[in-house]
């Protein structure tokens, strides 16, 4: 019975994403026939269109039931039930939990309505500009984000139509806020670098010794892990030669050994993965990297925030999370095309059953399915490893990531030289995989009895 739940759950997700992906290209085809009709300039009302759909619906919805699932599979984690008390309270529903959905609405509502207090001595204009610096920057990351290929409005439902009508010529569609943005990968840098400003200026206009404290230790992490999170990308930009996205994207659907393996970033380049996902978490200072909100040592840098302020600080950190698992998908494990080799030509067959739109929204489902797993694999991160300790932070940043980056660099940069079609460093890639999979599988499973703590041993003498 479960494992049917769990399948129909799964093909139920599908279908309502697909549906959704499809009119989100609707709606970008039709506003840009509308913009293109008045101005001549149909990629503005697409432009408009994806920022609504994409950051304001699809990130926030993601991000804000993130905060639900969080809590919900920390309980898992922890044989506990999880919050399960909040309900609609309408005729009909007032006994019903709907998959916990309640709660985050009430957090929302909570969030708004809480009073909003400001300390009498913080400078007021950065101590309100903080939480929006974090907010800002963590959510138009996702902008150059591709979610779903290239389609012509000519061959979107109702679209197609609309524009013939109005006189306007086909045009491409995407859903992308930012198409074609060369900056690309820079673009990630660059906000990701202006984070730690919002961080620093909520521990510094508080006025508060913790808070201050807080946002020392989170802007020195953030910084630490800055250099290395840019070096893990430089083997992906060496290896294709540009930093859009999108061209990264297409890329990675090249064949390689005859068309076996697809040229996946993860496959390429595994170590940048692991570097550019770690310092990513780092950045985003969740668990184990949450050192500057340490409890058991410091407060926080946004102990002196209430109300919606501390609600941007804790909603940034989910819509992170959101930004991550997208730009690892489109970066690392292939975009929105399928994983399937090559060779078999699977999205040639669907284009020819489904056409262009049709295997567009399949596209674009599989892309959302790989952020929801990434989404879930962080939570699991963070509910699983201890908190580590700040200079065991900073030595991983500094002294072990730092260096790896620049050894992966090198070693891209030869292999790439000896050999362009990038096989001799797909296979190096897949060697670093079976090394790193070994040595976890090898790795001791049983803590030695020296490192089993007093307080942990029973009355024989043995530990738990």
């Amino acid at each position: 019975m479960r494992a049917a739940f769990i399948s129909a759950l799964i093909v139920g997700l599908c279908v309502l994403v697909g549906a959704v992906l499809a009119l989100f290209y609707i709606a970008a085809g039709a506003l840009g026939v509308v913009t293109g009709a008045l101005f001549g300039k149909p990629y503005i009302g697409v432009a408009v269109a994806n920022t609504i759909t994409l950051l304001l619906v699809m990130v926030m919805v993601i991000a804000s039931l993130l905060t639900l699932a969080e809590r919900k599979w920390s309980a898992l984690m922890q044989d506990r039930i999880g919050p399960n008390r909040a309900r609609l309270g309408l005729p009909g529903l007032r006994d019903k939990a709907l998959l916990g959905i309640p709660h985050f609405l009430a957090d929302g509502i909570k969030m708004l309505t809480k009073e909003d207090f400001v300390p009498a001595h913080a400078s007021g204009f950065l101590y309100t500009l903080a939480p929006m610096l974090a907010f800002g920057t963590a959510f138009v990351l996702f902008a150059v984000v591709p979610v779903a290929p290239v389609v012509s409005a000519s061959e979107i439902p109702l679209v197609g139509g609309l524009a013939a009508s109005m006189g306007v010529d086909p045009f491409p569609v995407s859903l992308q806020v930012a198409p074609g943005y060369d900056p690309g990968v820079l673009f990630i840098f660059a906000f990701s670098g202006v984070a730690v400003f919002g961080t620093a200026l909520a521990g510094w206009a508080s006025n508060n010794r913790l808070a201050l404290l807080g946002g020392l230790r989170g802007s020195s992490q953030m910084v630490a892990y800055e250099i290395a999170l840019g070096m893990s990308l430089v083997g992906l930009m060496m290896i294709f030669q540009t930093l859009q996205l999108e061209v990264m994207t297409d890329g990675q659907n090249q064949g390689l050994f005859g068309g076996i393996l697809p040229a996946w970033g993860i496959f390429l380049q595994p170590i940048g993965f692991l570097l550019y996902f770690t310092a990513s978490f780092a950045e985003l200072k969740r668990p184990p990297f949450d050192a500057p909100e340490g409890e058991s040592e410091i407060v926080g840098y946004f102990v002196e925030y209430s109300g919606m302020r501390f609600g941007l600080f804790m909603i940034s950190e989910f819509i992170g999370t959101v930004v991550l698992a997208g730009v690892v998908s489109a970066l690392f494990l292939g975009g929105y095309h399928l994983p399937f080799p090559p060779a078999w030509g699977v999205e040639e067959w669907l284009r020819s059953s489904v056409g262009e739109f049709g295997l567009a929204v399949v596209l674009g489902t599989n892309f959302v399915l790989k952020v929801i797993v990434l989404c879930w694999l962080q939570l699991a991160i963070r509910w699983t490893m201890p908190r580590f300790r700040f200079d065991k932070i900073q030595s991983l940043g500094w002294k072990i990531l730092l260096p790896v980056a620049l050894a992966n660099i090198a070693v891209t940069g030869v292999l790439l030289l000896a050999d362009p079609s990038l096989e001799l460093l797909a296979i190096v890639g897949l060697a670093e995989i079976l090394f790193i999979v070994g040595l976890t599988a090898l790795y001791p499973k049983k803590q030695p009895a020296s490192l089993v703590l007093p307080g942990r041993m029973m009355a024989g003498g043995t530990g738990h």
